[in-house]
């Protein structure tokens, strides 16, 4: 059993402006980075081996919490395709049936020009793989779409409707891997203390 704690990135101006950031290389702003430096990487997971998605705001949350990652392109966010800096709501109203009938498809949900969250799990299959067999313990600063695609492998949940648990930001997700990478839950929302 190999432990792998998984944290999102901090805020940036598009999640706060509700924009879909996708691939798009959005960096934290000021408040963004005041955001994190006020987090502490809980001491139990501190030895753990750090990795990072090569965007910038998950590279700037892992610095600011005192870790350099390793980069692994696996950890990247789903990409979003033509739908990249635009907001869920706007898109429904637009696209309307369209968009309700392509939401109810849960695993196999695409945006046009984007993947879908299988193809995330399809790709961040292998790495799960790698760390099982590795058995060392691994903490990744991500994004909101691969802790989810990796939290449907666990759960075995199709995406359809709401997570059975809520996420939240400035927390650690606790996951196992078996020996062959299959992940299960060990514990969600794991405070990032606050710094004193």
């Amino acid at each position: 059993m190999t432990f792998l704690a998984l944290i999102r990135h901090g805020p940036t101006p598009w999640n706060v402006d509700g924009r879909i950031e996708g691939h798009a290389d959005i960096a934290l702003d000021d408040a963004g980075r005041s955001t994190v430096r006020a987090w502490k990487v809980p001491d139990e997971l501190a030895a753990y081996r750090w990795m990072s998605s090569p965007l910038k705001r998950t590279m700037q949350t892992a610095r600011l919490l005192g870790v350099e990652p390793i980069i692994e392109p696996r950890l990247r966010e789903m990409d979003w395709g033509d739908w990249e800096g635009r907001r869920i709501a706007d898109l429904r109203e637009e696209l309307g049936r369209t968009m309700a009938e392509n939401e109810r498809r849960g695993l196999d949900f695409r945006p046009q020009g984007g993947e879908s969250p299988r193809e995330v799990q399809q790709r961040i299959r292998p790495w799960l793989a790698e760390l099982g067999a590795a058995g060392e313990p691994a903490a990744a600063v991500t994004h909101k779409g691969v802790i989810r695609a990796i939290y449907a492998l666990a759960m075995g949940w199709d995406m359809m409707g709401r997570p059975p648990d809520r996420f939240e930001d400035g927390a650690a997700h606790l996951f196992t891997l078996d020996g062959s990478g299959a992940p299960s839950v060990s514990k969600l929302n794991i405070p990032l203390e606050q710094r004193q």
